[in-house]
């Protein structure tokens, strides 16, 4: 970088705040294992005046070859990039993400929440008001008037794992560092904001040089205590129905071959979190699919009958635990997680460590005490097994090729077309329990879904970060069009940069998840349909006119329609051969019906009008009381 204006003395490099930062961030590495890559690998922009002379003038003169830049076209968009990016690389890697004041740092909310969520890294620049105030207020600021040191920027705080604001330039120094050290700790991780006013991004300051030496930050894999070790031990020995839960810190750690030796050696069948699928493949003998309420029955059946749960790198959401009534009240917990707030839920017996040196030490254990599992019980959840994939050909294969597909069908086609270097990204609508319940997954990195904070609008803009950090693969973006209309903005930037991520729209014609939703607890799909008004008021006439797939051509990509099997599976395989951004745009066979699926194999609770007139809810209630009747407190 060139030293700015007024020369520097020793050991001591001039810069503004904003070119020291990006100077600071581009010699920033992570190692985990003997690996060694960049921990900020580029860094997204929207530019308005809170930091186009700041950050803007600094990554211009830096240069791509010291700070790469990627264009934005909405700022939630371009965390979610960054954040598909970051769970692309293991965590060992993310990206950047820098915004004006005022509305630019209030879109990056959602993002950050996502990204804090799923224990995702990513960094946050947003621009904010003036430190020195010279004018008060500014363009876009937000004036408070019991506090004249907040700004719309502390909207991030409660959604941040780390946050500061640099209202002097030295300030920088340990924020920078503190920052850096959450974004690698695999405990703490999450959405990291540097708060950044734009008088300050631009003042110059004598910078130590030391400052920008090249930092390696070690990515540990803490190991179990000996004791905590032979009470997991011994809690498996003990236990003759145990059922592995693998959630998304499998896939953090890398432990899926560990985890994988374990099961092989002592027969324990695994169920996957959304986050967790792919921890096994699909066709190994151990892997019983999804488990709660979007789980498989196979995965379900285990669960209500096992008397040890062992969690690895899970949180127990609702979906995973059925909102409560899932596991049988005299179920144990055995928890393996390298966070204690996780580890300690649902009153387990806890091994706080990283996950492939807990799995790798307990198969150690074997060699002094061996275990399996009956093989009655093997033989049992292996037919359970075979009969669930049987419901799962059934629904995913399309009797007629002429007719036009289910939901269930479409990925039923896809998965005919894909291999194990294809890689999947979805977050929120119906797609998601489809997914968890009948995608057959063939890789550890394959399936992508979002689902910790299942955030509409994700998809598109996490294929992008994904395909950055998986070039030469075939990136899907799964989406209905209720979450195309959210954000569909950063195809231009997919087009821009020429990746060749390929969208699949898929039409039903409004909420199709929540349209459901609201049927199944009285709601009458009320408010979650695409159509117009009828003459009585509602949402029941025909159709709106939308043309999705004009829009996506609109923004520059190549769009395939299909209206039938047949026209679905060429345009899958063209769309995967594609070497420039390309749209598969399909409407299913029915407005009001998602897909077709077998049902939910596990409740969900969702609260339902405890008085009411109509009968939907009335009847609703009378299943709501049933189901609420089985909830349990595992103490």
């Amino acid at each position: 970088m060139t030293p700015a204006p007024g020369g520097t003395g020793p050991g001591v490099r001039r810069l503004t705040t904003a070119q020291a930062l990006v100077a600071f961030l581009a010699r920033q590495y992570t190692e985990r294992d003997g690996h060694r890559q960049r921990l900020i690998h580029a860094t997204w922009g929207i530019f308005g005046h809170g930091n186009v002379a700041g950050i803007g003038q600094a990554l211009t003169e830096s240069g791509p070859d010291e700070m790469p830049f990627l264009q934005g076209r909405n700022e939630q968009a371009m965390v979610h990039a960054a954040v598909g990016y970051a769970r692309q690389s293991g965590r060992l890697s993310t990206q950047a993400v820098t915004t004006s004041i005022g509305p630019g740092a209030t879109n990056l909310v959602t993002g950050a929440a996502l990204a804090t969520v799923n224990h995702l890294p990513v960094l946050l620049l947003p621009g904010d008001t003036f430190a020195a105030r010279p004018a008060d207020p500014v363009l876009q600021q937000l004036e408070v008037p019991y506090a004249g040191d907040v700004s719309v920027n502390d909207c991030l705080r409660p959604v941040s794992r780390y946050f500061d604001r640099i209202n002097r330039p030295e300030a920088l120094i340990p924020a920078a560092l503190a920052a850096m050290r959450v974004l690698t700790d695999p405990t703490a991780t999450g959405a990291v904001t540097l708060a950044l006013p734009q008088d300050v991004q631009a003042e110059a300051f004598d910078w130590p040089e030391e400052f920008f030496r090249e930092r390696v930050w070690h990515v540990r894999r803490p190991r179990p205590e000996e004791r905590e070790l032979d009470a997991a031990a011994a809690a498996i020995r003990e236990s003759t129905r145990p059922l592995v839960v693998a959630g998304g810190g499998v896939r953090h750690s890398g432990a899926q071959a560990a985890l994988r030796a374990y099961v092989e050696a002592t027969g324990i069948p695994v169920a996957s979190t959304q986050a967790g699928k792919g921890s096994l493949p699909h066709d190994h003998p151990c892997d019983v699919g999804g488990i709660g309420h979007t789980g498989t029955a196979t995965a379900d059946e285990l669960a209500r009958a096992a008397d040890l749960v062992i969690g690895v790198g899970t949180r127990y959401s609702d979906f995973t635990t059925a909102s409560s009534t899932l596991f049988a009240p005299t179920a144990r917990f055995l928890n393996i997680n390298i966070g204690a707030f996780d580890a300690h839920k649902l009153s387990a017996l806890t091994v706080l460590a990283d996950a492939r040196a807990a799995l790798e030490a307990l198969h150690g254990a074997l060699d002094a005490a061996p275990y399996r599992v009956d093989a009655a019980y093997e033989a049992g959840y292996g037919a359970a097994k075979t009969r669930w994939e049987e419901r799962v050909t059934a629904a995913c294969t399309p009797a007629d090729p002429s007719a036009r597909p289910t939901q269930a069908q479409v990925l039923g086609v896809l998965d005919s077309l894909v291999t194990e270097d294809d890689i999947l990204i979805n977050a929120a609508g119906s797609l998601p329990g489809d997914l968890h319940k009948l995608w057959r997954t063939r890789s550890a990195d394959q399936y992508h879904v979002e689902y910790g904070y299942s955030c509409m609008g994700y998809e598109i803009p996490a294929a992008i970060g994904v395909q950055l950090a998986a070039p030469g693969r075939p990136v899907w973006a799964l989406v209905g069009d209720g979450t195309y209309l959210m954000n569909p903005t950063e195809i231009v930037t997919a087009v821009q940069e020429g990746l060749p991520i390929k969208v699949v729209i898929l039409q039903n014609h409004g909420y199709a998840s929540i349209g459901g939703l609201s049927e199944s607890v009285g709601g009458e799909r009320f408010g979650t349909a695409y159509r117009h008004r009828a003459a009585d008021g509602t949402f029941t006439g025909p159709p709106l006119p939308v043309d999705l797939a004009a829009n996506a051509a609109s923004l520059g990509m190549r769009v395939l329609c299909a209206e039938t099997v047949t026209d679905l599976r060429e345009a899958l395989a063209d769309a995967r051969a594609a070497d420039r951004p390309t749209c598969v745009y399909v409407e299913t066979e029915t407005a009001d019906t998602v897909s077709g699926p077998p049902p939910a194999q596990a409740w969900w609770d969702v609260p339902v009008a405890e008085t009411a007139t109509r009968p939907s809810a009335v009847k609703a209630r009378e299943e709501y009381e049933r189901h609420v009747a089985a909830r349990r407190r595992h103490l």
